[in-house]
């Protein structure tokens, strides 16, 4: 009896401004979590990150956005704008569209010519035609 493991499809959806990332899959998620805790530091401890690194994933993505993304509010915290809120949302959408990407019928034939497990690697010494494709 033949076994046939699903061949999985990761689409990692970013949007660029320069040479940056204004969003992607991480500055979403840190984007929820501070409009769910009122603040970049909680935010940032609910997802394991150090506060510095949050604050520049907010600074990245309010330079590359033509609106802030968050702001700070008066007397501590933060808050996710509506600019935000619109780019999270749009955002969102375009993640499931790319996620549906894996169930038309371009997908269904890569799984039937993909194998199930890589060939082992082969000795890079004297090995011809073993360079990456």
């Amino acid at each position: 009896m033949e076994v046939r493991l699903a061949v999985g499809l990761k689409i990692k959806v970013q949007l660029t401004c320069g040479g940056e990332i204004a969003m992607g899959p991480g500055k979403a998620n840190l984007l929820d979590a501070i409009a769910r805790e009122g603040s970049i530091s909680a935010a940032a401890r609910t997802m394991g990150m150090s506060y510095r690194r949050a604050w520049l994933l907010v600074d990245t993505m309010n330079r590359c956005w033509a609106q802030p993304l968050v702001v700070a509010q008066t007397g501590g915290g933060a808050q996710v704008t509506a600019a935000g809120g619109e780019v999270i949302d749009f955002y969102r959408a375009v993640q499931r569209q790319a996620d549906g990407a894996g169930d038309g019928p371009e997908m269904a034939h890569l799984s039937r010519l993909i194998r199930d497990v890589p060939l082992p690697a082969k000795e890079a010494k004297g090995a011809k035609g073993a360079g990456p494709a």
